[in-house]
Parts: C-alpha cells; structure tokens; sequence
C-alpha cells in the first residue's frame, strides 16, 4: 500500500464570499481524496505531490525540490477558480522519497499516476526533482499498455540522456525510456546550445530526439515550433506533457536547481503549455525543479504555480 501524505493546511487564503462559487479561489474548491477512493472523477483534475530530489543530489544539483509539492499548492491556493460546478478539482497527497531510495518512490508514484488515470480524472504532479518525470512516465506506460505509442513533450533546457550504468538520476531518465520502450517517443523544446554536451546532442540523435532549440524559440518563430509539436502529438497515441522548470530564464525563474541566465520567457512557455496540454491526446502533466531553498521572495514558486494553473484550464476546457 502506498502512503502518501497530506496537507490541510497549504490549502488557505483570501475568502471574498464563502457562498458565491464566482468568488471562489482554488482553496475553496480542492477536495482531499485518497486514491483507493477515486471513481468517476471525470471532467476532474487530480493533484499529486511527489517530494523526491535524490535524482538531484546523484545528479550534483543544488537541493531543495523536495519542498516543491506544497509550495506550489500554496500559491496554487491563492489563484480564483473559474470552472463550473462540474469541474473538480482533487488533491490526492504527497509521495516522499525515504531513505534515498529513489526508485521505489518512482515506482510508486506510476502506480498513483495509473490509478488516477483509471478513475477518469487528469493527473497533475508536482515534483520534486525531474527524477519526477520517469515515476510520471511509468504511470502513462501502465495505463495505457506496452503497445500505446507514449509521447513524452519535455519543456527542458537539458536532454537528460546521461548514462545511468553507475545509478540513475535526474539526468538519466529519458534515456532510460528510450533504450527500454521502443514505444516510446521524446520531444524537447528549449534545448540550450551550450547547457548540454555534445555527447548528449550526439546521443540524441542517436536515440532519434526530436529537439527545439531554446534560441529559436522566439516569438517569430514560435508558430513554426506550434506547428512542428502538433505533429509530434498527433502521431502519439497518448502524451504526458513535463516542464523543468529550469528552462526559464533566470531573471524570471531564480530558484530552480540550475538556473540559467538564458532561456524562455514565461510567455513562451505558458504558450506552449497551452497547446500541449490543450490537444485532445494529452493526458497528464507534471512540474519539476523549483526549489523553494533558494527561491528569492517565492518568485519561482509563485511562476510555478502558474504555470499549473495553465496546465488545469487547458485540461479543463476540453473536457
């Protein structure tokens, strides 16, 4: 039985009316709900936490992801709702990782990704370390069987394909899809020239990557790179949408694990949160990398939460 955690509390703020649903923000409206109780969760969204930065550490990154979850639940809380009554919104706990043991935790949060999936409802995890990403994965593998075309759409700044013979982290995990899942199918957009090695555009290619470059991801540009994701999507028979939060240029996202001082603009990303999670074949999202220990005034947190909201609105409407 997997245990997971929760957080009452996280789920406060402003009050402008206690009986108008018009007036209501996100705290006013999240329900608190097991997942051995989940069944028909349709037209809903369900949150899972997934505290876990050893990826991090084995990666040599700068900790503190693991007190992402309810940091982004906090800001998230803040935020107005405004969907009708039929649309739910859930909060199905947290996953920690104990005892550095990363691969368990992963494991468990597939099995909760799965079994939200099965119920009905849209998973939206927050993670944690991009370790996140591999657990997120496993559930979508479960749920929609070994022979499902998977695509994976990773907002990134980085491939993640490092070699994972010594251990695997949160640099490894797309590669560990790729060299196991022949089903399986990855597109990066905000890939820096100079935040990766060439080893790993080497690896890349080899592995049959499909990439955008964080440089041309410009607003010129950006219905040619649209155009280019949704005939990724439609080639997949179901896709899990993954941001790093790192992608973001530092001036915008300072507390992440490696920040940057190049990258998107949070325009550019929510734009393209909106289009992924918007397509019909998408079924999932999760947030990785902020990390609160070195946030400057809830910046990053606060963009996070933000860009979850992106991700809930756009399942929402087309539900």
């Amino acid at each position: 039985m997997i245990e997971l955690e929760f957080n009452q509390s996280v789920w406060t703020g402003r009050i402008d009316d206690a009986d108008d649903r018009a007036s209501f923000r996100y705290h006013q409206i999240v329900e608190l709900a097991p997942l051995d109780q989940l069944k028909h969760c349709n037209e809903t969204c369900a949150i899972i936490g997934f505290s876990c930065e050893e990826g991090v550490r084995r990666n040599k990154g700068r900790l503190g992801a693991a007190k992402a979850p309810d940091a982004l639940r906090t800001e998230l809380a803040k935020l107005p709702w405004k969907f009708p009554e039929s649309k739910k919104l859930l909060d199905t706990g947290t996953i920690s990782c104990t005892d550095g043991d990363m691969e368990t935790a992963q494991q468990n949060l597939g099995h909760a990704v799965s079994t939200i999936l099965s119920s009905g409802a849209t998973p939206i995890i927050l993670g944690g370390g991009h370790e996140t990403a591999y657990g997120h994965y496993l559930g979508i593998r479960d749920a929609f069987g070994q022979n499902a075309s998977i695509g994976i759409v990773n907002i990134d700044a980085h491939f993640d394909l490092r070699p994972y013979d010594e251990q695997p982290s949160s640099g490894t995990m797309f590669r560990q899809i790729l060299e196991h899942d022949e089903h399986a199918n990855y597109f990066v957009a905000g890939i820096q020239r100079f935040g990766n090695t060439q080893e790993l555009f080497d690896r890349a290619d080899k592995l049959g990557v499909l990439y955008e470059y964080e440089d041309r991801m410009t607003d010129s540009n950006l219905d040619n790179v649209l155009t280019t994701l949704e005939e990724f999507i439609e080639q997949q028979d179901a896709v899990l949408l993954t941001l790093c939060t790192d992608v973001v240029n530092a001036a915008f996202a300072p507390g992440v694990s490696a920040p940057s001082p190049f990258g998107l603009s949070p325009l550019i990303v929510r734009t393209i949160i909106r289009k992924v999670a918007g397509h019909p074949k998408t079924v999932s999202f999760d947030i990785s990398e902020v990390n609160p220990a070195v946030d400057e005034n809830g910046r990053t947190q606060k963009l996070g939460a933000y860009f979850v909201n992106e991700a809930i609105a756009s399942f929402m409407e087309k539900q």
